[in-house]
């Protein structure tokens, strides 16, 4: 008994010199940092991660898809979709490949029968010049080709044709084509927009291709989860996503091409993640259409079923949009009545399409972006498309700068069906200017945070110096503030330190003599 007294005293007694230990080493360490101007961002996160099994699978969840007429070629369509959210710039060493083991699939439904007539289909292959660096690259990098490109990638396009949910042809469209890199950052890459313009190719048929990083199109404020904008409406106008890059494709196509005739004009829309699983086959892991569907309609249970199943089997998931659960949480947050359900208004725009605008006649309804490519491009875009007037817009297909969720909110509480509202997070549009050509995508946002050091190597901080800023730079009042309280909580902690290895001695000398 005296022995185990005697051992648990002894790890009392380390235990609480530890802690002193470490309280003193923590205190000088965050007193430092708590008057520097390097502190971590906030932790955020993307409403991309919509189901519970992709949510741990990033490089297979398809976070967004845009389908719109080309507003600088509007015989065509542009189709873009984006995977991989959530993509800190400065992430690496590895940044964000393209996944070898998937198809990324974009499905096209010209009749509106919820079945797939056309499917594009990216597959991708990486090869790595010298594994024997840590480097994604190994110098400046001016070119897609440039040799300090350690590592790169390439994809091909497989255009299949179907029937009845079954392939009746393939035809490669594009063949070991480049892929834009990561935004490494202005050191590793001066020039990203001139990368860019490289990855973008021309196809036969008059179509243009473009893979690589871009910066998350995606704008709005996704405390919308934190029980709607924090009970009180205090949590919006912040962009969430702002700063983080996705992995997008893009295809240019000349609308003919995509659409049953000129007297059948809409297309149904949707994305598919395929996965070669353990046993060879490839299995359907994520799936998406119009925004926010399996995000805020689609209940938890029914999630990862969602993004397995085809727009065919969609009646299962009608009840959802009939009675959706948003409106009554409004209405219990804000005292803002909810909508009368069933609610056919939202059937109209998620289903099926709106009638006279995008509904093909004989629709199954079924979850897709459905476009009428008939429909010319807008002068000047409203970013509430089609509520504002504007039908060339959401949910007539989605622009990069439709703002899907003032859209979507506004609709959600009724504003088509005599319950006019301008319910909004207060983002209103992307943190970075879309192009006015295609890929129209912002460029991604670079890994490094600041201007690279001059040709001197001198900075306002740098490694060589401690990180700490250079004396007359004009801030040397906060600067020797940040040194006296490090040195003064540095000193504190040695004599915590100090004290706890006296203590200890005197408790063990205690023990010893009882």
């Amino acid at each position: 008994m005296t022995a185990v007294v005697t051992r648990r005293a002894r790890r009392r007694g380390i235990r609480g010199v530890a802690a002193l230990v470490c309280g003193a080493l923590a205190t000088g360490g965050l007193a430092a940092a708590g008057v520097s101007t390097l502190r971590p961002e906030a932790a955020r996160a993307s409403s991309h991660r919509e189901a519970p099994l992709i949510s741990g699978q990033p490089q297979y969840d398809n976070t967004d898809v845009y389908a719109f007429v080309s507003p600088d070629k509007p015989d065509t369509t542009t189709l873009v979709a984006n995977w991989l959210p959530f993509e800190e710039p400065a992430g690496g060493p590895n940044f964000y490949p393209f996944p070898e083991d998937a198809q990324y699939d974009v499905h096209i439904d010209s009749d509106g029968d919820a079945q797939g007539d056309l499917l594009y289909r990216w597959t991708f292959d990486t090869r790595t010049r010298n594994g024997d660096t840590f480097l994604y690259n190994t110098g400046e990098v001016t070119s897609l080709d440039d040799p300090d490109l350690n590592v790169t990638q390439t994809y091909d396009i497989d255009l299949l044709r179907l029937k009845d949910q079954e392939v009746v042809s393939t035809k490669k469209i594009a063949d070991d084509l480049p892929i834009a890199p990561s935004h490494v950052g202005k050191a590793s890459m001066p020039d990203y927009g001139k990368l860019r313009d490289q990855a973008v190719r021309k196809l036969p048929g008059g179509t243009t291709s473009f893979v690589g990083q871009a910066d998350d199109p995606f704008f709005l404020d996704l405390r919308v989860f934190d029980l709607v904008y924090g009970k009180d409406l205090s949590e919006v106008g912040r962009d969430t996503v702002a700063g983080y890059n996705v992995n997008s494709v893009a295809l240019q196509v000349p609308s003919a091409e995509i659409r049953q005739s000129k007297d059948q004009p809409t297309v149904g829309i949707w994305s598919t993640t395929q996965r070669r699983n353990a046993a060879g086959k490839w299995t359907q892991v994520s799936r998406l259409g119009s925004p926010l569907v399996n995000e805020v309609v689609v209940p938890m249970k029914d999630k990862d079923r969602f993004n397995a199943s085809a727009p065919w089997n969609d009646a299962r998931f009608l009840p959802y949009v009939q009675k959706p659960e948003l409106p009554r949480i409004i209405e219990k947050l804000y005292k803002i009545k909810a909508p009368k359900e069933p609610r056919k208004d939202l059937v109209s725009v998620f289903l099926t399409g709106v009638k006279d605008l995008n509904q093909p006649p004989n629709v199954r309804p079924a979850e897709a972006l459905r476009l009428n490519t008939s429909v010319k491009p807008a002068e000047t875009p409203k970013r509430l498309g089609v509520l504002d007037g504007d039908n060339a817009g959401y949910p007539n297909g989605r622009r990069l700068s439709d703002d899907v969720l003032d859209i979507s909110l506004q609709v959600v509480e009724g504003e088509l069906v005599g319950q006019k509202n301008d319910l909004g997070d207060a983002v209103d549009t992307n943190d970075k200017a879309f192009g006015r050509s295609f890929p129209y995508l912002a460029l991604p946002t670079a890994g490094s945070r600041g201007p690279v050091a001059g040709k001197d190597g001198t900075s306002a901080r740098n490694a060589l110096s401690g990180g700490a800023p250079p004396v007359g730079s004009g801030s040397s009042g906060s600067t020797d503030t940040v040194l006296i309280a490090s040195a003064g909580v540095g000193g504190a902690g040695v004599l915590l330190v100090g004290a706890g290895l006296l203590w200890w001695r005197r408790t063990r000398a205690t023990a010893g003599g009882a």
